[in-house]
């Protein structure tokens, strides 16, 4: 298992535990378990992101930390857009649907406001970075 995987293990670990809650980074953040999977590999895989709440959509952003290439799980979500995800202690069936355009600057942006980090994501990457709507099915 990768550092990564091993930490995103025991966040997803605590969430459970804590019915959604965490400590650390994620401390007071909206946090959700989106269970995706593998565009290549069809293997299921459960990642801990912090989410945006939107009327009923939770709304997810494609960061990577600020990196050139959107994260793996965007791409599983453009191969495989109907999935699940866990949020507190409640397992709700979605559809991926990316934000385009002016909604999808707003949104990024109150994100970035509510938590400065998406501002610096943005800051150090030349691609838009993906904002995608969780809908429930």
């Amino acid at each position: 298992m990768s550092e990564a995987e091993d930490y995103n293990a025991q966040i997803v670990a605590e969430f459970r535990a804590n019915h959604g809650k965490v400590g650390g980074n994620f401390e007071g953040a909206p946090l959700l378990l989106l269970h995706n999977k593998g565009a290549r590999s069809g293997q299921v895989r459960v990642k801990p992101m912090m989410y945006l709440p939107d009327g009923d959509r939770y709304l997810v952003f494609a960061s990577k930390g600020g990196a050139d290439e959107n994260p793996a799980w965007y791409h599983n979500l453009v191969a495989h857009p109907d999935v699940e995800i866990e949020v507190g202690d409640e397992t709700v069936a979605v559809r991926a649907e990316e934000v385009t355009g002016a909604e999808r600057d707003r949104k990024y942006a109150e994100q970035a406001a509510l938590y400065p980090g998406f501002a610096a994501y943005e800051a150090k990457t030349s691609r838009v970075i993906p904002v995608i709507a969780l809908v429930r099915r």
